[in-house]
């Protein structure tokens, strides 16, 4: 009997996640498919579903701001292993991914056939790369792995907070969104300022823009 897998795919396109749900049936004969369509919902299945085999992950999903969302995973759930699933496909872009922590990036505009492949690669414990782009990638910065690693130390709830700053909300704002106190902003901006090592929340929220990422330009 096969071992039977599961599998998280988090994009907030129903059509893709449909396309991915083919490939993984492809790749995989018996699987679980979780899914998750924004990244608080991700960040939540990742915690209810520990024993996952692979989370497949869309960077421009609701909440995420470029990279963050697979920096955060890789540091609250680092044994289950992360797929950037993009319609972003710079080479610098998929170089990142894998600094960051990914093990494979799969542009959107790859065929069923070469997704169900690379699920595969890395369901073995491959890193998994688009052929074309194996090269001509540049590395992050000292100062951006730095920050990164930072990052994993923000516990969900401060991860939130960061990401709400980096839109430009005010504490009174963040704290109406998320049914606390002001006060409790407050500590948690604090804690983030510590954690990441800046000194106020300006350098917190320039230190974060580093991690964004430019979405893919829709064709009219």
């Amino acid at each position: 009997m096969a071992l039977r897998q599961k599998i998280i795919i988090a994009d907030d396109h129903p059509l893709f996640r449909a396309a991915l749900q083919q490939a993984v049936h492809q790749a995989v004969s018996s699987v679980e498919i979780v899914e998750a369509d924004t990244l608080e919902g991700v960040q939540q299945v990742a915690q209810e579903h520990a024993d996952a085999d692979l989370i497949l992950l869309d960077l421009h999903m609701p909440g995420a701001h470029g990279f963050s969302g697979l920096v955060f995973l890789r540091g609250q759930s680092p044994g289950i292993p992360v797929v950037v699933v993009s319609g972003s496909e710079e080479p610098s872009v998929v170089r990142r991914a894998i600094d960051y922590g990914a093990s494979g990036f799969i542009p959107k505009s790859s065929s069923l056939e070469m997704i169900a492949e690379a699920i595969s690669e890395v369901l073995d414990g491959e890193i998994w790369l688009p052929p074309a782009m194996a090269d001509n990638m540049e590395a992050i910065s000292e100062e951006e792995a730095r920050f990164a690693e930072a990052l994993t130390s923000l516990t969900p709830q401060q991860f939130r907070v960061l990401s709400m700053l980096t839109e430009g909300l005010l504490n009174k704002q963040i704290a109406y969104e998320l049914n606390v106190s002001e006060a409790t902003i407050k500590a948690h901006v604090t804690a983030i300022l510590r954690k990441l090592n800046v000194h106020s929340r300006t350098q917190a929220v320039i230190a974060a823009q580093r991690l964004e990422v430019e979405p893919p330009k829709v064709e009219s």
